[in-house]
């Protein structure tokens, strides 16, 4: 290798550290920045002080380099510790509504408010937000629970 290529891989080596680093740190897009004037640069000394066709040579290395640099610092940045690790499972305890709720079904309540279809209802001295299949029921009506699905409580009009 010729010694009038090292500069220009020295700052291509350079530039692509610099861009894994931007994916690896919080630095909204300054390292990006910095790593293309680098890489740039590394391109600019390739055609100067190289020749014509050693800056060909990089800029299509670099077409082929960067993408498989990016997705390879990616691939890091989930493994890294400054990615968020928790993940939210079932299996861990975590759910998104109040799984008392399906023990509401068949239970009667009152309307506190007019259900237009939605408004709240109170079942067993708690205040719970429904909904009905479109029904306008109004208020001090009394409902009862005919579903939960998951924290969507259907209430009908109970027959008198």
């Amino acid at each position: 290798m010729n010694s009038d290529w090292t500069i220009p891989l020295i700052f291509q080596i350079v530039g692509v550290v610099v861009l894994i680093a931007e994916v690896l740190l919080p630095s909204g897009g300054i390292l990006s920045i910095i790593a293309a004037g680098i890489l740039g640069y590394a391109v600019y000394l390739a055609f100067t002080a190289v020749s014509f066709d050693a800056g060909v040579a990089l800029i299509i290395a670099d077409i082929i380099i960067l993408p498989v640099v990016a997705l390879l610092g990616f691939k890091l940045l989930a493994r890294s510790p400054l990615a968020l690790q928790t993940s939210l499972r079932k299996s861990e305890g975590v759910v998104s509504y109040d799984e008392k709720l399906s023990e509401l079904e068949g239970k009667e309540g009152v309307a506190v408010t007019n259900l237009r279809p939605s408004g709240t209802v109170k079942i067993d001295n708690r205040r719970i937000d429904v909904v009905t299949r479109g029904d306008f029921i109004e208020k001090g009506e009394t409902v009862v629970v005919s579903k939960v699905e998951g924290s969507r409580v259907l209430v009908r009009k109970t027959e008198a």
